[in-house]
C-alpha cells in the first residue's frame, strides 16, 4: 500500500512494508504534478464546512523581501476587502532576509469568495506560497 501526500515544493511517498510493519518515506523535490487546494472538489455541502461565513479568514503569504511586495498583497487584499487594513498584516522575515512571511486576516463572505482569493494571491509573480 502507497500513501502520497504532496505539497508545492515537496513530494512525500510513503510505503508500508510487509516485513515486521516497516514504513519508508523519501522525499525528494516535485517532479509531478503538484495539487493545490483548488484542484480538490467544491462539492461539501455548506452544513458540512468547518468555515461559518462571513468571517475573518487568516491567510499565510511568503514571498521574496522587495520593495513593493507588502503593497502589492495589500492591494490584492482591498481588491476582497475594500476596508482592509494594512496595520493588521504580521510580518515574518526569513532568517537571512531574503524572503518575508505575511499574514492577512481578510474579512470574506463565500467559499468562492475565498477561493477566488487564494487563486489571486497564487498566481502573483511576487508569492512563492499561499497557505
Amino acid at each position: 500500500m502507497c500513501a502520497v501526500s504532496q505539497s508545492r515544493s515537496l513530494y512525500v511517498e510513503t510505503r508500508a512494508s510487509h516485513k515486521a510493519g516497516a514504513v519508508g518515506v523519501r522525499a525528494y523535490p516535485a517532479a509531478r504534478r503538484i495539487i493545490t487546494p483548488m484542484d480538490l472538489p467544491r462539492d461539501i455541502p455548506p452544513e458540512q464546512s468547518l468555515i461559518e461565513y462571513p468571517c475573518r479568514f487568516p491567510i499565510k503569504v511568503m514571498g521574496a523581501n522587495v520593495e513593493g511586495y507588502v503593497a502589492a498583497m495589500v492591494h490584492i487584499a482591498r481588491c476582497f476587502e475594500p476596508a482592509f487594513d494594512e496595520d493588521t498584516i504580521e510580518h515574518r522575515p526569513s532568517r537571512s532576509g531574503n524572503y518575508l512571511g505575511l499574514t492577512l486576516s481578510v474579512y470574506v463572505t463565500s467559499r468562492e469568495q475565498l477561493d477566488e482569493l487564494y487563486r489571486t494571491l497564487t498566481s502573483h509573480p511576487m508569492v512563492k506560497i499561499v497557505l
